[in-house]
């Protein structure tokens, strides 16, 4: 983090990225000192409503961010950067995206959380976009013109007021993340009882084990012993009414439309009070580590690893088993998962996995037969960049394996599966 003090007193000459947060009502014309080097620009969390009208200078720009801002409009400005890919305005109070604010290099868009309409036609013209993040908005239909995105990967269009699947979407030949659910198309009348209702006071949360975009997960002891219940347990307490996936309702659901699986976070039971949203589930044993790391700002969309990580071809091929169950469980019962990932993925030393974080899950028993087809093809791309993503880091002796020709051979008609 950086200080506007610093920025003022030329501390930060030449840098190439800045991130300021104090609250900043006008933008520090400073910065234009910068724009032969600046490369990422970082204002989240400030008040700011606009932007210079010769915001174009920063040439160099490539990243910017101004989430949890007081913007009402995308600014027109951000379309003159020639170089900007990734735009991020998550939760401001944007209405209105102009045809020329979308600048022709933009490969990730992140708009979560605002209070847009309409999208102009101009999105559909902007063939490197990779990411498109739409969530909790007021959106009634997408434009045509982005059947025209053969690029495009993941999208969240969750949350919104889209009345009709968007089959543009669904024919898109690189779509492989879909979150949809929270729209008119997607609603469902189903009432799902799998599991019990308790209430929170049967429970104290203890250690905070991790936390999503949805919401904590944390230890969990009863208060008072449950014998239809293992001891360790974890509850996942679900933020707010929205996040950057949707609504936390649909998570829940979802998770409990698809049951139980060895594979999968088995759920125990659920809270649903006014202000507290919950799933109560067993306790992963603490062995299991994550599989993956998430997409960097150079990967977009495709997982990353740690350097040294490696695996073997036997354990690859154990793991893309197991997954492989997982996704004919999950499809089987009408739920697209929306992030399949090897970072969210767990895994122990013997190659078991246990998958999880359905924040961007939706289901889609309601489509027709035409489009749940479609959105099983789109999940199965992801499927294969998972597989992919684990051919990268097997180890170098086992490249010449008949299990690694194997599954090379089962995704080299996905696209984007980059051979190595």
């Amino acid at each position: 983090m950086n200080t506007l003090a610093q920025l003022k007193s030329g501390q930060l000459a030449g840098a190439k990225h800045v991130k300021i947060s104090e609250n900043l009502t006008d933008f520090p014309t400073e910065l234009f000192e910068l724009k032969d080097t600046l490369e990422v620009l970082d204002l989240t969390g400030n008040q700011l409503s606009s932007l210079p009208e010769s915001f174009g200078q920063f040439h160099q720009l490539e990243i910017f961010f101004a989430s949890d801002n007081l913007f009402t409009e995308l600014p027109e400005v951000l379309g003159a950067c020639q170089n900007l890919e990734m735009i991020g305005f998550k939760s401001n109070q944007i209405v209105q995206v102009p045809e020329g604010a979308l600048p022709q290099k933009l490969r990730w868009l992140i708009l979560t959380n605002n209070r847009i309409e309409t999208l102009p036609d101009s999105l559909g013209e902007r063939p490197r976009l990779q990411k498109l993040a739409l969530a909790g908005n007021r959106i009634t239909a997408l434009p045509e013109t982005m059947a025209k995105l053969e690029n495009l990967e993941l999208v969240r269009i969750s949350a919104n007021q889209l009345a009709e699947c968007p089959d543009h979407l669904l024919a898109l030949p690189k779509l492989a993340w879909l979150a949809f659910s929270g729209n008119p198309f997607s609603e469902s009348s189903l009432h799902i009882d799998t599991v019990p209702t308790l209430q929170s006071t049967d429970f104290t949360l203890t250690t905070q084990l991790g936390q999503g975009a949805s919401g904590v997960i944390s230890k969990a002891h009863w208060n008072q012993p449950q014998p239809d219940f293992p001891e360790d347990i974890a509850v996942k307490v679900f933020k707010g009414d929205i996040t950057s996936d949707g609504y936390p309702k649909d998570e829940l659901e979802a998770c409990l439309k698809v049951g139980n699986h060895p594979n999968l976070v088995q759920s125990l039971g659920q809270v649903n009070e006014d202000g507290y949203l919950a799933l109560i589930m067993n306790l992963i044993p603490e062995h299991f580590k994550n599989l993956g790391l998430p997409p960097s700002l150079e990967s977009c969309t495709r997982d990353t690893f740690h350097a040294e990580f490696r695996l073997g071809i036997a354990d690859i091929t154990k793991i893309v088993s197991q997954m492989e169950d997982v996704f004919n469980h999950l499809h089987d019962n009408h739920v697209c998962h929306g992030d399949l990932y090897a970072h969210n993925t767990l895994f122990d030393d013997d190659a078991n996995i246990i998958f999880g974080d359905f924040g961007a899950a939706s289901m889609y028993h309601m489509l027709t037969d035409t489009q749940k087809e479609k959105v099983r093809q789109i999940e199965k791309r992801a499927l294969h960049h998972f597989i992919d993503d684990l051919l990268s880091v097997c180890e170098d002796g086992d490249k010449t394996s008949k299990a690694y020709r194997e599954l090379r051979e089962r995704i080299a008609d996905s696209p984007a599966c980059v051979l190595i």
